[in-house]
Parts: C-alpha cells; sequence; structure tokens
C-alpha cells in the first residue's frame, strides 16, 4: 500500500465517514432491505468496500473517496482490509466430460435446471460465465474468479482479484485472462489458479474493465471504462479527465504494445463550476463493451460512449476501427456527434455539461456478420455498416425507444438473417412500469420482421420493470433474452412467440451450499455451451432486485 493512501486513511475518523455517507439509511434500516449496522459488522471490510465500489452500494459510494471507503469499512467491521491469496477447492473436484451438443430451439421445452451456484456474500450477479472444454470461468461482484465443472457445478479453484470482476473471461493456451474494476488485467493457470501476471492498464482513479477481453494472435486486446461519469455528480467534484482506451497486450507477459486513447489529448482546465471546483475538458468516450476481431482486414472493432463535458470530440459515439498491428484508426463512423453528458444532468447540474445529451452512448459490441457489421446504441437505434468502405452506413433502423437507461443498453445478437434488440424502454420517471421488448430486424435491409411486447410485471413482485436491458442470446430458431422482472424468455426466431421461460425470482438450493437467489436480469446475455445454457440473476442497480445466483440448465 502506497505510503500517502496508508496515510490519509490513519487521519479519516470512520465514524465521522460513517454518520456522512451511511448513518442516515443503515442505523433505520428496514428489515430484509437495508442491512444494519451490526449486521454489516460481520462482513469482511473487502465486501463492503466492493459492494461501494461495484456493487448495490455504488451511487452513494462513488460519492466518497477509496480512502473513506476503506476507513468505514475497517471501522464497520473491525478488521484490516486484506486482499486473499489464490484459494484452491476444499475438496477435489472430478471433471465431468459430456459429448459435444448444440441448443436449438427444439431442444429449448425439455432444458431441466441441472445446478445452481450461489456467490458467496455477494448481493449482485452482473459477470458473465465463459465456457471451455469442461470447465466453467466466471467472475464475481465480490472480486472472486471461479473455475467450475460445466456439468456439476463443482468447484475446482477460486481466484481473488482485486475488486469486481464484471466482464467475462478469455481462456486461450492454458490460460484464463480477465479485467476488474480498478482497471487491472490478470492472466492465470487455467488449471491451478495461479497468478502468471498481473498489469494495471490506467492510473485513473475511476478507470475499469466492464467488457471481456478479445485474444487474437498472442495478443490481448483490452477495452477501459470509467464510472467518472457517475463521480460528475458531486458538485464538489473535478469534473472531469478520464480518457476511455483500448489497450494491446503481449499475452505472454502483460507487456503493453499499444494503447489508443479516444480523446488525442489528456484534459485541460476550463474553468470552475458554482461551486468553485476546477473543471477540465475534454473527457470520456469509455470503451464499455468487448472488442470485436476481424482477422481478414487486419483490424479490430470497437463501440464507445459519450462525454462527460464540454467540449464534444469526433470519436464519441462512435463505431472505430483501430488497426491490430499498431493501434492506429482504420475509420471512424460517428453517429451522434455532441453527445455530452453526466449523471450531474439528473440532479443538480452543477457539472452538468450546457446543451447536454442525449446520452445515446453504445454499452453493446459490434457484431460482425458476414460483410456487415451490426451496432446497435441506447438511442434505440441499430445500424448495419460496411467495414469495406470506412463503415458506411448500410441502413439503420430505430427498434425501439431510446434515453439514458432505454434503446439498446448491454448487447444485440444476430442469427437466422436476422438481427435481435432487446430494448430497455426504461423512462427515468417511471422505472418500475416501463419497458420495450423485443426488437427483430431483417438482417439484409434492417426491416422490422416482428416486435414482441414486453411483459407485465405480477402485482406482488417489488421492485419490478419489464425493461430488457441484459444482452440476448441467438441460438438456431430462437433468441434468449432475460428481463428485469427475473424471468429468462426464449422467443422464435421466426415470429417471436414465446417457446420457453424460467423464472429466477426464487431461492436455490446451491451445489456450494451458500445461500442464493435469483432477482432482476440485466447486464450480459446468457451462453450456452455443449447442449447447455448458463445464466446468472440478480442485478441490484436502477431499482432492480439483487441476487447471487448462477444457473445451468440441460437435457432431462
Amino acid at each position: 500500500m502506497p505510503a500517502l493512501f496508508l496515510f490519509l486513511l490513519m487521519a479519516l475518523d470512520g465514524e465521522q465517514v460513517y454518520k456522512q455517507h451511511c448513518a442516515q439509511c443503515h442505523d433505520t434500516a428496514s428489515p430484509g432491505r437495508v442491512p444494519t449496522r451490526e449486521a454489516m459488522s460481520h462482513l469482511t471490510p473487502r465486501r463492503i468496500v466492493n459492494s461501494l465500489e461495484s456493487g448495490i452500494m455504488f451511487m452513494p459510494g462513488r460519492r466518497m473517496t477509496p480512502a473513506e471507503r476503506r476507513t468505514v469499512a475497517q471501522h464497520l467491521t473491525g478488521k484490516a482490509f486484506t486482499i486473499e491469496p489464490s484459494v484452491q477447492a476444499r475438496s477435489p473436484c472430478v471433471s465431468s466430460p459430456f459429448p459435444p451438443a448444440q441448443l436449438t430451439a427444439s431442444g429449448l421445452p425439455g432444458l431441466k435446471l441441472k445446478w445452481a451456484f450461489g456467490f458467496e456474500g455477494d448481493v449482485m450477479a452482473f459477470a458473465q460465465p465463459t465456457v471451455y472444454g469442461n470447465r466453467l470461468y466466471v467472475g464475481s461482484a465480490g472480486g472472486t474468479v471461479h473455475s467450475l465443472d460445466a456439468k456439476t457445478g463443482c468447484t475446482h479453484w477460486r481466484f481473488e482479484a482485486d475488486a469486481a470482476v464484471r466482464a467475462g473471461i478469455v481462456v486461450e493456451g492454458g490460460k484464463a485472462y480477465f479485467g476488474d474494476l480498478h482497471s487491472n488485467v490478470y492472466a492465470v493457470d487455467t488449471t491451478t489458479g495461479k497468478q502468471l501476471w498481473k498489469r494495471r492498464l490506467d492510473s485513473h482513479p475511476s478507470a475499469r474493465i466492464t467488457g471481456t477481453p478479445a485474444f487474437h494472435n498472442g495478443r490481448l486486446y483490452v477495452p477501459v471504462s470509467s464510472f467518472e461519469e457517475g463521480m460528475a455528480s458531486m458538485p464538489s467534484y473535478e469534473c472531469c479527465t478520464f480518457r476511455g482506451s483500448l489497450v494491446a497486450l503481449d499475452a505472454a507477459t502483460g507487456k503493453p504494445i499499444w494503447q489508443r486513447f479516444m480523446i488525442d489529448r489528456p484534459a485541460r482546465p476550463t474553468g470552475r463550476n458554482k461551486q468553485g471546483a476546477q473543471q477540465h475538458g475534454p473527457a470520456g468516450v469509455a470503451i464499455w463493451s468487448t472488442p470485436t476481431i476481424d482477422a481478414a482486414r487486419g483490424l479490430v472493432y470497437v463501440t464507445t460512449g459519450d462525454n462527460y463535458t464540454d467540449p464534444g470530440t469526433p470519436l464519441s459515439d462512435a463505431v472505430l476501427a483501430i488497426r491490430l498491428r499498431d493501434g492506429t484508426i482504420a475509420w471512424s463512423q460517428q453517429v451522434t456527434a455532441n453527445d455530452r453528458w453526466n449523471a450531474a444532468c439528473l440532479g443538480d447540474k452543477v457539472n452538468c455539461p450546457v446543451d447536454n445529451g442525449p446520452d445515446a452512448d453504445f454499452g453493446a459490441p459490434a457484431i460482425l456478420a458476414g460483410n456487415l457489421l451490426i451496432a446497435a446504441q441506447k438511442s434505440g437505434m441499430v445500424y448495419a455498416l460496411d467495414p469495406g468502405a470506412k463503415g458506411e452506413i448500410v441502413w439503420k433502423t430505430e427498434a425501439g425507444k431510446g434515453g439514458p437507461l432505454g434503446g439498446i443498453q448491454w448487447g444485440h445478437a444476430v442469427g437466422d438473417n436476422k438481427v435481435f434488440a432487446p430494448i430497455s424502454g426504461v423512462e427515468l420517471a417511471d422505472m418500475v412500469h416501463t419497458g420495450g421488448g423485443l426488437t427483430a430486424l431483417n438482417l439484409k435491409d434492417g426491416k422490422v420482421a416482428w416486435k414482441a411486447p414486453p411483459a407485465v410485471c405480477a402485482e406482488n413482485r417489488t421492485p419490478c420493470s419489464p425493461a430488457q436491458m441484459a444482452g440476448a442470446l441467438s441460438i438456431p430458431g430462437a433468441v434468449i433474452s432475460g428481463a428485469r422482472d427475473g424471468i429468462y424468455r426464449a422467443y422464435s426466431a421466426d415470429n417471436g412467440r414465446i417457446l420457453w421461460q424460467f423464472d429466477t425470482w426464487c431461492d436455490f438450493e446451491t451445489v456450494n451450499k451458500v445461500t442464493a437467489r435469483g432477482g432482476s436480469i440485466d447486464g450480459p446475455h446468457p451462453v450456452t455451451a455443449n447442449g447447455m445454457l448458463f445464466m446468472n440473476s440478480g442485478y441490484s442497480l436502477w431499482n432492480g432486485r439483487g441476487g447471487n445466483v448462477l444457473l445451468a440448465f440441460g437435457p432431462p
């Protein structure tokens, strides 16, 4: 721990931090909704810090400095903040091979829950699982990466990262690669879970990795995003200085090869806000999602976020083609210019840019489908670009209503000659009742093939929303989309008819004997491998119901 940071921890008063940021809710906690102070005393400091940085307490946590988060966590628990080492499974786990199979629409009606796995101590499940061979790898909000047997859910090993692991995990050549919400990238041995290398990609305190890295030809391409957009809601915050980037690493050593920033120069002072806090710009243009490799053209495609401050820059809200060899930009297609927005625009507006919005950045990765590159935006627009013609727009279609939490949030899907766009449809004034359903577009021309309406939440299910923010998964003949009402639904690719559904809004008996429940579904799409289907449940942000479960389905 750096000496300056240690000094700051010693200088801070934990009780004072608690009274300023936490006591109003936790000293008057409602049973079953907000943990009491006594309940929090049984947690580890690391668990509390993870919750403040990336979990259910992210909103109040962003108003605290890193030193304040650690200080209050140590004060509440009476324990020192430590990072646990990699831990092996307590009992032997024998791999269970199963014959390769493909899940198709015809196999959906027979799917049964085979096992459930609980993320111990977590109140949110937001990491995408990865299946490689007989193993399943998945991170967690608590920062633990698990290596499980894909058929039975038994644990081979677990690894403790420095912060929450939200993105998926890449497995290649006996190594598992992943990033965390402190912008660290790791390589661990897939057999033992031993750390092989670790590299921090950005020194900015708000930098994080939310998109799964992409592996190609011995290199790892890692997107860097941030939560500084949320920090701007504090009038005293000196907004903003983060710049999104794509980093190419040597996969063998973790050594950086190149880093391409989405804003050419670092932010500079631009004046002071009405509270007297120094302002900076330009800033933002995060890369939230997985890069897309186009080996034939020697390119990697990324989609970008908005600017956090004035002035606007040309690579925000854009689809970019970056050369694999050296990180230079081959072409870019900006679809929404001058989109400058941060969380202050929802409140006191002290740090909100002039003429702000519409907050229509890309949270979903681009999909390479033959000679088209399909990108889907929070505006509700879906674009087909021609990667061979410098990103020229072939067609564009409004698939649903957009907005800061509307449109296509985390991922569309392509299959059966269609583009499937799950629509959030959430309106900030009514985050409970609004939802957008699922839209299918013809891949060739973007015309609407069909629309499936949003579900209606059960009256006794709160907090509940029918919004379909989570990424979608396409399988032959069907598309699978989860909603914030806790239900996964599989729709016919031909007409949108529901073929199968599973309600995760309940408690589960787990293979690792951890108490677990499902809740709202958001974030990454489910995955399929060897005829099985894997998905998580319990996304508490944006008035959702939290949970901590990973579910595995297979044939009877």
